[in-house]
């Protein structure tokens, strides 16, 4: 996926940033050569995502150090569940933990609050999609987090789809105005998502026959009467809800009729995953 950074650089920063001239403190108080087990383990239910991120760390650190891992990214994890087991230098693993507990527990909290949401709509035909509202650097793992929860990946940037926002229309002059200057322009093919704050404007959407159409914050009623509209229309038109989306209203959104519930917070609220290493004994 173009215009992020990959994973070996974020692990470089992610290093230089907490490691900076040295890990004093392990460093003088643990001996070279010093070799431990140690095990990262579940403290709360949740789903694992970030297993390669944190391999990756150590292996940055020491590729003598041996990992093994009991679970893969998507699995349901209870508390005191074991996730690795490393055998090898203790300063490697004292050195690395933060960076690796900070990429498995951001993740696995994304996966876990993915899964969430995707248990609420069960039976309902809706997906759940995750937003570009990801942290700066990380949104390829953040998106492939969602993935591991059960969801489903919206665009991942500005270039891989069209979506007429609220603003676009303004400035454009209109929805019309917007969507025949995309398709003047839309070499690439790419497809066109409107976004919609009312029935005049999916009236408007649907008659330009857009992909796919996005209806924002608008009423449980509301709702049911833009997906009769668009499906008596056109059923081949894509249908997303979006906007005061949360655990207790998802189901509600769902049961409507859209295809899709895009949610912000799968990534830029979901709580970390409560994961501890712990050293416990000499090789």
């Amino acid at each position: 996926m173009s215009g992020t950074p990959g994973l070996s650089t974020l692990i470089d920063i992610a290093l230089a940033e907490d490691v900076g001239p040295g890990d004093w403190t392990t460093l003088w108080t643990v001996p070279a050569g010093r070799d431990v087990e140690a095990q990262i383990i579940a403290k709360a239910d949740g789903v694992i995502a970030g297993v390669e991120a944190a391999r990756e760390t150590f292996e940055r650190l020491d590729q003598g150090l041996t990992q093994d891992y009991h679970v893969a990214d998507g699995d349901a994890v209870a508390p005191k569940q074991t996730i690795v087991t490393f055998r090898g230098s203790a300063q490697t693993i004292l050195t690395g933990e933060r960076v690796a507990l900070n990429f498995l527990q951001q993740l696995s909290g994304i996966a876990t609050l993915t899964r969430e949401y995707v248990r609420a709509v069960e039976g309902t035909g809706a997906r759940i999609l995750d937003t570009r509202k990801t942290t700066p650097g990380q949104r390829q793992l953040e998106k492939e987090a969602v993935r591991s929860g059960g969801g489903l990946n919206h665009r991942f940037g500005l270039h891989d789809m069209v979506l007429i926002k609220e603003n676009h229309i303004r400035a454009a002059g209109g929805i019309e105005a917007a969507v025949s200057a995309v398709r003047a322009r839309n070499e690439l093919e790419l497809a066109i998502e409107v976004e919609t704050t009312n029935l005049e404007e999916v009236r408007q959407a649907v008659e330009l026959g857009v992909d796919r159409i996005l209806l924002d914050n608008m009423s449980s009623e509301m709702l049911r009467d833009a997906v009769r509209l668009i499906r008596t229309a056109e059923k081949k038109i894509e249908i997303e809800a979006s906007g005061g989306v949360s655990l207790k209203t998802v189901r509600g959104i769902a049961e409507t009729g859209v295809d899709f519930i895009s949610v912000g917070a799968l990534t830029h609220s979901a709580p970390a995953l409560d994961l501890s290493l712990l050293v416990q004994l000499d090789s």
